[in-house]
């Protein structure tokens, strides 16, 4: 048996940054310029590292634009609310769990909302273990959190498949001796991953 890990954001749960800016902004010049101070500022990745704390990343946002303490924290909330559940990965994920196939969790996000998703969402009790980046102080697609993944379970790489929709963090993976499967939605990466499955 197959063990099988999945990525959380875009996989698992939803995430569209320009959605989320789009709800909460109404002037595009403003969504650019958010889009510009938060999500693509290397202080993102800080945060899903767990070396930058959300309040620190607010007051950071907060100098860089000029904007309200209240308006940057609401829209790091809006961020948490946005992660909603993908019905047909968790229709997949259920089922798969049914068949006792082994799953395990590996995602980038903050420790923080890890812990709001895991209060709000039962289902990832399904997950027989999870490698979260902002508890680790590691991030994907760097090789070593990879590597923690397989040790801290004791799983093989070429026993394990993973499944992210981010490339750089396919071939990450695949550069272990990892299976792979880069989502492109769960219907095509259901039929990828039974033909694993039957091998």
């Amino acid at each position: 048996m197959l063990n099988v890990v999945f990525d959380l954001g875009g996989v698992v749960f939803e995430w569209d940054p320009d959605k989320i800016l789009s709800d909460y902004y109404p002037d595009p010049e403003s969504r650019r310029a958010m889009k510009a101070a938060v999500f693509q500022h290397p202080d993102w990745l800080r945060m899903d590292r767990g070396t930058l704390a959300e309040a620190e990343m607010v007051a950071r946002v907060r100098e860089r634009t000029g904007r309200p303490e209240a308006e940057v924290g609401g829209l790091l909330e809006a961020v948490r609310v946005s992660l909603t559940p993908k019905p047909e990965t968790l229709e997949w994920l259920r089922a798969l769990a049914e068949s006792d196939v082994p799953l395990y969790c590996l995602s980038n996000m903050p420790a923080s909302t890890f812990a709001y998703l895991s209060e709000r969402h039962g289902f990832l009790g399904l997950f027989r273990g999870t490698v979260i980046s902002g508890e680790v102080k590691l991030i994907k697609p760097e090789r070593e959190i990879f590597e923690l993944l397989l040790e801290r379970f004791g799983l093989a790489g070429e026993r394990t498949v993973f499944i992210d929709d981010h490339l750089p963090n396919i071939k990450a993976a695949q550069a272990l001796g990892i299976h792979t499967i880069w989502f492109q939605g769960a219907q095509r990466a259901q039929v990828e991953l039974e033909g694993l499955l039957r091998a």
